[in-house]
């Protein structure tokens, strides 16, 4: 217990002063993982309804999901949507990032505002507006459509991580290659993006994440042959109570850490 003894001086704050806030936090995450601790076993329970504990455990859910070609259809739209929007999202909000972080300055607050906006605004009112206009273009129930959708969801996350790497990035370095003759172009993708690819990274996996997991978008510009999981896991769970949906969250939360785990090894190492 050494981290509770008094090893600052008195004008700081001790860990045993802190105890409490310690609790509160792990009582959060307990809180915020238990759910997800009970859908497993769930996912593996043989009964025909959910059920916690699981009398019997059996893999037929697992089964019923990876044989059902309906199920796999939609988990194939959720991944194409989402690779593409990861990859639409990222461009886009670094090349956003970027242009905010070396532009006019009283035109930083404006732009950062704009792309940003998203996030302020509710996700039905986007569905609605996003079928509305995709209606009249004929993108309502394409891939083109349900990426253009999602990309727009996903930007603001790509803005704000990206921006908070060139942030911490010194830009003299970008004007040193600049003043020895390379382009802008050149001069960002060979000292400026090196330098902040951890964050690059993770928004591209942010905005994977925000179009794997957006359900009330894809409620309405998506359906039939181009549904994604989520749509039809919330019209499952609608019809009638399917345990096979706990096997494919269990499936989510397992790509979910992979990532994680893939991102992690993508972080800048400290040296001395």
């Amino acid at each position: 217990m050494r981290w509770l003894k008094d090893t600052v001086t008195p004008t700081q704050i001790r860990n045993l002063d802190r105890l409490w806030l310690y609790a509160f936090s792990a009582c959060a995450i307990v809180f915020l993982v238990i759910p997800t601790l009970i859908v497993i076993p769930m996912s593996f329970s043989a009964s025909q309804y959910l059920e916690f504990p699981p009398r019997e455990y059996s893999f037929r859910w697992y089964q019923n999901y990876f044989e059902s070609s309906e199920w796999m259809r939609a988990t194939f739209v959720s991944f194409r949507a989402a690779f593409l929007t990861s990859c639409s999202a990222t461009i886009v909000g670094t090349a956003a990032a970027y242009g905010i972080r070396v532009g006019t300055t009283w035109l930083r607050a404006p732009l950062s505002s704009f792309f940003i906006l998203p996030l302020a605004v509710p996700s039905v009112l986007i569905a609605i507006g996003t079928l509305f206009v995709f209606a009249r273009l004929g993108l309502v129930n394409t891939t083109y459509g349900l990426v253009a959708a999602h990309t727009m969801l996903a930007i603001p996350f790509v803005v704000i991580v990206t921006t908070a790497g060139l942030i911490s990035y010194d830009l003299n370095q970008e004007m040193a290659a600049r003043s020895l003759g390379a382009s802008r172009a050149r001069a960002f993708f060979t000292v400026t993006l090196p330098q902040i690819k951890f964050s690059v990274i993770t928004s591209a996996l942010f905005a994977f994440f925000v179009s794997f997991d957006e359900v009330i978008v894809g409620m309405f510009v998506s359906s039939g042959t181009e549904g994604t999981l989520n749509r039809k896991m919330f019209n499952a769970l609608r019809d009638q109570v399917d345990p096979t949906i706990a096997a494919i969250s269990t499936c989510l939360v397992g790509i979910s850490l992979i990532l994680l785990v893939l991102a992690q090894l993508f972080r800048p190492r400290d040296t001395d």
